[in-house]
């Protein structure tokens, strides 16, 4: 459930991840406030469970749950809790004509919105007075709910852990451990009827809860109109940027190609890309590493002074389920950012090298 931070002095690392990512930035920014407790699961013997559906592995939920997901069409409102603080949010979703549409609007007076159609995101910032259109993959979604591949089954323990009531739905509490220390798990509350997540909780390697999100209301709809994704702010004398896609068609080849020599268990390359940065005609290489869950990104970008011989630049940083790790490897500064411990990231961004003259990508999906 995806992350920046508000402070420009925190590590670039941060900031690369609000120029590549921003649409994130509602969900891992939540409005300033007093520190909140986290929110009190439901005690399995609160009430009985009613009509359960017919028996389904924990895999099988998790894949009627991404299903759901993303092809069904739903309008809901949801608190995450993250860092001490808790935001509300509302999330509407629609897949119409094979394109998806989605609405995410923060409910607790900064007006942010963010609204993507199918590969084009517009991140609306009232509070900075700007408008960030960007281009993303369509299958990305504005809400980081967890997504379990095949992958990931070496690498996770999952298993359905309780039956219980919430919000008078009957769901399946899916758990999903990591078997190591590189890794975060979740616990899923999973509604019988829907196979929506009507709670989800991010756990560091201790199994203490470090992020949250639990919906309030949740409405399945068979149609969604037009109207439902448009922005209610007004954007009249705001900045309007735009960070498109197509000037990456026309970027030179890269010099050399990046890779990681070694990585954590389970992990491998799953793309790698040029990508330009907003206010930069120069792209850098990025490389995505997954487990079939959790995900780094890594930046390598040319640094024009220093170079070999230099004292490494080493930065770390770490913003609720965020971690991030960035240093100079051969003049170059190699960031990784994800969703997972901060040795994880250290440990990929440490193994990036240079493999040498770049040859015709093929991770590309």
């Amino acid at each position: 459930m995806r992350r920046a931070t508000r402070s420009s002095e925190r590590t670039r690392a941060l900031v690369l991840v609000w120029a590549v990512a921003a649409a994130a930035l509602a969900v891992a920014e939540p409005t300033r406030g007093r520190a909140s407790e986290p929110l009190q699961s439901p005690s399995p013997e609160a009430a009985p469970a009613r009509k359960i559906s017919p028996a389904l592995t924990p895999a099988q939920w998790l894949e009627r749950m991404n299903r759901a997901l993303t092809t069904g069409n739903y309008d809901g409102t949801f608190s995450h809790w993250h860092g001490g603080t808790v935001e509300m949010l509302r999330i509407i979703h629609r897949l119409q004509d094979g394109q998806v549409a989605e609405r995410l609007v923060s409910l607790d007076g900064s007006g942010r919105e963010f609204i993507r159609t199918g590969s084009s995101l517009a991140c609306y910032l009232p509070d900075k007075r700007t408008v960030l259109v960007e281009q993303r993959p369509a299958e990305e979604s504005l809400v980081g709910f967890p997504a379990v591949s095949s992958q990931a089954a070496g690498s996770y323990d999952i298993r359905e852990v309780a039956r219980m009531r919430l919000n008078r739905r009957d769901t399946h509490v899916i758990s999903v451990a990591p078997r190591d220390e590189f890794r975060y798990g979740y616990r899923l509350w999973i509604d019988d009827s829907t196979a929506m997540p009507l709670k989800t909780q991010l756990c560091d390697t201790d199994g203490h809860v470090i992020e949250q999100l639990v919906f309030a209301s949740l409405t399945m709809a068979a149609r969604i109109p037009d109207s439902a994704f448009h922005p209610e702010v007004s954007t009249e004398g705001f900045q309007w940027l735009r960070n498109d896609a197509a000037p990456l068609a026309a970027a030179p080849a890269p010099a050399t190609v990046w890779s990681a020599l070694k990585l954590p268990p389970g992990f491998r390359m799953l793309l790698r890309s040029p990508q330009t940065l907003p206010g930069s005609a120069v792209p850098v290489d990025h490389l995505v590493f997954t487990d079939g869950l959790a995900s780094v990104s890594v930046f390598v970008e040319i640094r024009t002074s220093g170079g070999a011989g230099q004292a490494p630049e080493v930065r770390s940083a770490r913003v609720g389920s965020s971690s991030a790790f960035s240093t100079m490897v051969d003049g170059h500064k190699v960031t990784a950012v994800g969703e997972v411990p901060p040795a994880t990231v250290r440990f990929i961004a440490t193994q990036v090298k240079a493999e040498g003259p770049a040859a015709p990508d093929t991770t590309r999906p």
